[in-house]
């Protein structure tokens, strides 16, 4: 998203309810995989506007967080949001923009690297796939979670049902976003493929879905990383 009016009606929408019990979902799943750890790094690869990255940050308080975006707009609205009047949080969460498939940011840096809705608008998604294994600690957790795609004849009514919250060109962007998400099958191969060790596919009701790694406790001897 880096056109002005698409940034414009993710941000508009997600103000929304429905995109923000969305949202609270993602973030409850992520509290879960690191199982109550009182501190870490936490790394969002495609955070948007922050909404997530800050939500998340007031769940776990002793958690740094990097949230990371190719599109300067979004970037621009994490940041005003971080330093809104009231704001609590500008110590221990910043906003960068950077491309996900190549961070600056040194192997093993995160105890969590997450991605929510950023899988489909990527040409190879592998790459992705290849950054989130790098970056997360040899225990750390990993949560992607995307769009399902449903089967051809299913679509239409799929559409019509789950994108009735929307309107005008949220609407076209949420069809243009399921069509070109995956199927579970499909995410199976990309994951099998993959440098990601310890995830498993998930599905999270009938609009998406995305792989899960909970962070681990391992004997010491097994704690490295090999970049494949």
């Amino acid at each position: 998203m880096d056109g002005p009016g698409e940034v414009q009606a993710y941000s508009s929408a997600a103000a929304e309810a429905h995109l923000d019990a969305i949202d609270h979902t993602f973030i409850e799943h992520a509290v879960r995989l690191v199982r109550g750890c009182e501190m870490g790094r936490a790394l969002d690869i495609g955070a948007g506007p922050g909404r997530i990255v800050i939500r998340l940050a007031h769940r776990l308080p002793g958690w740094k967080f990097t949230g990371v975006d190719r599109s300067w707009g979004m970037i621009a609205q994490a940041r005003a949001s971080l330093a809104a009047p009231g704001g609590e949080l500008s110590g221990r969460v910043g906003f960068e923009q950077a491309d996900g498939n190549r961070l600056p940011f040194p192997d093993q840096s995160f105890e969590l690297v997450m991605c929510n809705s950023v899988l489909h608008h990527l040409p190879e998604p592998q790459k992705l796939f290849s950054e989130m294994a790098r970056l997360a600690a040899a225990n750390g957790a990993i949560l992607l979670r995307d769009l399902r795609r449903p089967g051809r004849l299913a679509l239409p009514l799929h559409l019509r049902w789950h994108g009735r919250n929307y309107s005008g060109e949220m609407l076209r962007l949420y069809g243009d976003s399921v069509r070109a998400a995956y199927t579970a099958a499909e995410l199976e191969q990309m994951l099998e493929a993959s440098a990601i060790l310890g995830a498993r596919v998930f599905r999270h009701h009938s609009t998406h879905i995305g792989l899960e790694r909970e962070m681990r406790d391992l004997p010491r001897s097994t704690q490295s990383f090999k970049n494949p």
